[in-house]
């Protein structure tokens, strides 16, 4: 019983987390009862009101309630084995959301968040230009957020700058477009020997995670983009998709179209059923590496400079996005 109390509290935080305005309990019961919870709205009612009591829940009266921030932390933590899978969900959610044509360069990406200090948002500058100049980003565009302002469930402290790269989703999004489904095995750190990639020494399925891989290894310290970008030899993130045999040549041309536009992060291609850089693909597709999306502000955190990132943070119009060669004089604005 209490297990089933819970799964229904957190049900409604969920419903609350994931709307943009407040809701009212008959929504919320009507949310529930489509996900196979049977509850009736005097029951979300009183579910509510404990919640309000706890600090997890608002009420604005006709309104509605909204989830508070505390509210947002707890369906974070709670019920962990729930959420393996989630981010493999989380990403077909947003390649299924974006809109961005690779044709006319218009539409939707999507995007990581990080938020550097104020005060060590110039000494970033030149690291984050190192890993843009080496070929190790997503492309070469990215995004600066003020303080206040937000980029998808982060909102950018005041003593903050927050910083947009392209998250390497958004390669599953333009291929989707062009007819060319993508599966996502894992996400890794990869060697790299004199600027050339080798092998995954590192590796973290997406389905069997509630992490974002390279989340992880930059928290642990496992990278290694000073070396990388210096003398070719390091640890960079990476994931491995896996695509249609068929598709090679258009995958390829896609590549080339994305290298132009600013969107470059198709590592290498393999062939047909054969391995790639050791990782074996299966009958009738082919494995292709992606260079990762946090991997400019991964650099931060190996020079001592403290970074709070979030992969899969939310969709951002293109045209927002400015070349990483302007990152300087964009920094002015905010110092």
């Amino acid at each position: 019983m209490r297990e089933k109390t819970e799964k229904k509290r957190l049900a409604i935080l969920r419903a609350l987390k994931a709307s943009n305005t407040p809701l009212s309990s008959s929504k919320i019961t009507e949310q529930l009862n489509t996900q196979g919870l049977e509850v009736s709205e005097r029951t979300v009612r009183l579910y509510l009101l404990e919640l309000d009591r706890e600090g997890l829940t608002e009420n604005l009266g006709k309104k509605g309630r909204r989830i508070t921030e505390r509210g947002r932390k707890e369906t974070a933590a709670a019920r962990a084995y729930e959420k393996v899978g989630y981010l493999a969900a989380r990403i077909d959610q947003m390649t299924y959301n974006m809109s961005f044509d690779l044709a006319s360069q218009s539409g939707t990406v999507v995007v990581n968040a990080s938020l550097v200090g104020h005060d060590q948002l110039r000494p970033a500058c030149p690291l984050i230009r190192r890993v843009y100049d080496a070929g190790y980003a997503m492309g070469r565009l990215l995004k600066l957020v003020a303080p206040g302002e937000r980029i998808g469930d982060v909102i950018v402290p005041d003593d903050c700058v927050g910083i947009g790269t392209v998250c390497s989703v958004t390669i599953n999004g333009v291929l989707l477009s062009r007819g060319i489904p993508t599966h996502n095995r894992f996400g890794g750190l990869l060697e790299m020997q004199e600027h050339q990639p080798t092998r995954f020494v590192e590796l973290i399925h997406y389905e069997g995670t509630t992490l974002d891989p390279l989340e992880v290894f930059i928290a642990s310290g496992m990278t290694d983009y000073t070396g990388a970008t210096s003398t070719g030899n390091g640890r960079i993130g990476a994931s491995f998709r896996e695509l249609p045999a068929e598709s090679r040549d258009r995958v390829l041309e896609v590549k080339g179209e994305l290298e132009k536009t600013g969107l470059g992060a198709i590592l290498t291609v393999g062939w047909p059923g054969q391995s790639l850089l050791e990782i074996p693909v299966g009958e009738g597709r082919l494995g292709a590496v992606i260079i990762g999306g946090l991997n400019p502000v991964a650099i931060l955190e190996e020079q001592g400079i403290h970074v709070h990132s979030r992969a899969l943070a939310s969709l951002t119009d293109f045209e927002t996005l400015f070349d990483y060669r302007e990152l300087d004089d964009r920094v002015q604005a905010f110092l």
